[in-house]
């Protein structure tokens, strides 16, 4: 008996699990700028309203480090953006799009530089509508980090 329920879920789990994605490649875009990294900050928050998003988050992990601990410790910023309306789309093209919410952008010095990176969407899915759509996120993506880092 046992073992006909675990055949029983195994049979009936194999088509819900069918449908998660998989062999997902993930992608980035990156700028660096020798730009003071407080400008970079602030032209990213001027960027991502200007796209029509709302800042939902900004963690100043590098600083709030810097502050607990009394120490020299280097620059690293995450600034989480959404548009509900945009967001609404994407999810109705596809529900696991979720894993790809909310929008973020690191910041971080490297090297003498300031590095701006992004996730950006998966643009291959056998949907061509959700690839339509992640082709327009991301170029708003882009546009908001290059302005920030020229």
């Amino acid at each position: 008996m046992f073992r006909f329920l675990l055949i029983l879920i195994a049979a009936l789990l194999q088509p819900a699990c069918s449908l998660l994605p998989t062999g997902e490649t993930v992608h980035y875009y990156q700028a660096e700028t020798h730009k003071a990294y407080d400008d970079v900050l602030a032209e990213l928050e001027i960027a991502i309203t200007e796209q029509n998003f709302r800042i939902t988050g900004h963690n100043r992990i590098g600083k709030v480090i810097r502050q607990r601990e009394d120490i020299s410790f280097p620059e690293y910023d995450t600034i989480q953006y959404c548009n509900l309306t945009q967001a609404k789309k994407l999810l109705l093209l596809s529900p696991h799009a979720i894993r790809h919410m909310p929008c973020n952008v690191v910041t971080y010095t490297y090297a003498g530089k300031v590095i701006i990176k992004s996730r950006l969407l998966p643009t291959n899915t056998n949907n061509s509508a959700l690839n339509k759509f992640s082709v327009t996120m991301n170029n708003m993506v882009k546009e908001i980090i290059n302005f920030a880092a020229e």
